[in-house]
């Protein structure tokens, strides 16, 4: 369970927390909020010093109806933001949320570790080619659909075997040629009814059998805020107490908007246990 991710080592022994920085302005929850560089290397400064582990860099929302962007747009976005982070935080774990090549290849040349991808490399067969070349971290996560169609109608005859059946074969893809440093993500929220969404927080601990680090990035989504009739910004409490299952359920890392809030999770967690 330690990865050894562009040259960096995470030892996944040890609960991580992944920090959410969306430079876009318009995520589902706090879109607009980060999109200049003096508010997004402040909101850096704040999450290191809030004990964060991992932060995850992302321009382009993925939300439920967004639209495939292509990776010479996505860059114009990014770039200036991973030459900065990369220029006065060489010391803190980056990640980078895309699913473009040109974006993952960028951010790892400037020591970004982990490449975070929806579509586990369905937009751009390229990436992996990077993945590979960089030895980079690569979370691959499970998406019925696409972000502009995912939430229509999903149907499964088994939800959580289905995803099994896609990490089996991912993994074992990968594996063929030389990609290790894998992180597995169920992808709560993409292509997956409220129902569907507890089905596999119950059955996390399922996955665990691939001995991958397991991400859980529940944080302020509509499974919460749709089930208790509120907003994404009335969530916190119903991202605190899903955590703390998903923690329970095998959880190694915690992908959330709130990092004190995660943290206190996982203290009480493992003080528990």
């Amino acid at each position: 369970m330690t990865l050894n991710c562009n040259g960096k080592i995470i030892d996944f022994n040890t609960q991580k927390i992944m920090g959410i920085l969306n430079i876009s302005d318009d995520s589902f929850y706090d879109g607009g909020k980060y999109n200049s560089l003096d508010k997004a290397v402040s909101r850096v400064s704040e999450m290191i010093n809030q004990g964060v582990d991992i932060i995850d860099v992302g321009a382009v929302s993925s939300k439920p109806g967004s639209k495939i962007i292509k990776g010479e747009d996505e860059l114009k976005l990014t770039s200036k933001y991973i030459i900065e982070f990369s220029k006065n935080f060489n010391n803190v774990l980056f990640s980078i949320d895309t699913y473009n090549s040109e974006v993952a290849e960028f951010a790892l040349n400037k020591g970004f570790a982990i490449i975070n991808d929806i579509s586990s490399g369905k937009y751009d067969s390229k990436l992996i080619d990077v993945v590979k070349d960089y030895n980079a971290g690569y979370v691959i996560m499970h998406m019925e659909g696409d972000p502009d169609n995912m939430q229509k109608k999903p149907a499964y005859n088994n939800v959580v075997d289905s995803i099994y059946t896609f990490f089996n074969s991912k993994i074992n893809e990968l594996d063929n040629i030389n990609i290790k440093n894998i992180i597995i993500d169920p992808g709560f929220g993409f292509g997956k009814s409220i129902d569907h969404n507890f089905e596999i927080l119950s059955n996390l601990e399922k996955f665990k059998e691939f001995k991958k680090p397991l991400l859980a990035g529940i944080s302020r989504k509509s499974m919460i805020y749709k089930f208790l009739n509120t907003s994404p910004s009335k969530a916190l409490n119903g991202t605190s107490i899903l955590n703390t299952i998903a923690l329970n359920n095998g959880a190694d890392m915690l992908r959330v908007h709130d990092i004190i809030e995660a943290k206190e999770c996982l203290a009480l967690f493992n003080k528990l246990n």
